[in-house]
């Protein structure tokens, strides 16, 4: 469970003595699960959601947290919590594992209506820098662009087995009823337009996709495509006859 503050990954469930300067993100392609991680951070095991639950109060607790003219709460960091759950048949003994990440964007804020001064500027001035990184990597998502551009910010790493690949992504916008706040509440849903144009390879690469692939072949030969030969399933080629025979 980590918050990114002021563009430094902080660990939620280590002691605040804890020097964050160890922690290192490793993309997917470089891990050996397959997922993101966070080398140096805490890991906690859990059985049930009751233990999950104290997790996520406990983490919390240490989340940067300040009052602003717009907020009497306002969250200065974005909240990252990455969950990997584990499933194992007891007859064949085989594992599976899953990834869900639960992130809580820090709010995108005017400076002039927030009142932010000193140091909250720069809380402000880096939550708006990560909030752009992550639009970077939703327009490179959804204009097909060979390089995505993950690296550009500790959130987009974070966050890049979960917004890319086959992974299924689902986001929710809080946006202000006042009249006063309309503009940036129609920022953020066009915001979420965009990220709802993202499309996902959903196991694409996986053995559902290549399944599907398969019995679309198999369709495809029996109604008479065939194969380089142009002979379909079920229609068998008449066979070769010797020079003069009828």
């Amino acid at each position: 469970m980590f918050e990114l503050y002021n563009d430094k990954l902080v660990d939620l469930l280590a002691p605040k003595s804890t020097n964050s300067e160890k922690l290192e993100i490793k993309l997917a392609e470089h891990s050996n699960t397959g997922m993101v991680e966070v080398k140096g951070s805490v890991e906690e095991t859990v059985a049930d959601v009751n233990g999950l639950l104290d997790l996520f109060k406990r983490g919390a607790e240490s989340r940067t947290v300040a009052s602003t003219q717009m907020n009497a709460d306002s969250s200065r960091s974005h909240l990252i919590t990455c969950i990997v759950t584990k499933v194992t048949n007891k007859r064949t003994g085989n594992s599976v594992c899953g990834k869900l990440t639960l992130v809580d964007l820090a709010g995108s804020e005017r400076v002039g209506k927030s009142g932010a001064e000193g140091a909250q500027l720069k809380e402000a001035q880096s939550i708006n820098k990560s909030l752009s990184a992550l639009g970077d990597v939703i327009s490179a998502l959804t204009t097909g662009h060979k390089h995505i551009p993950y690296r550009n910010s500790p959130l987009t790493m974070l966050m890049s087995d979960s917004i890319g690949g086959n992974a299924k992504t689902l986001m929710f916008v809080c946006a202000s009823p006042a009249d006063y706040n309309r503009n940036e509440s129609a920022n953020s849903l066009d915001f979420a337009q965009r990220c709802k144009s993202v499309k996902n390879a959903g196991g694409a690469g996986g053995a559902e996709g290549q399944l599907k692939a398969l019995r679309a072949e198999l369709s495809r030969m029996k109604k008479g495509g065939g194969g380089p030969g142009g002979g379909g399933m079920g229609r068998p080629k008449a066979p070769m006859k010797r020079p003069g025979q009828f």
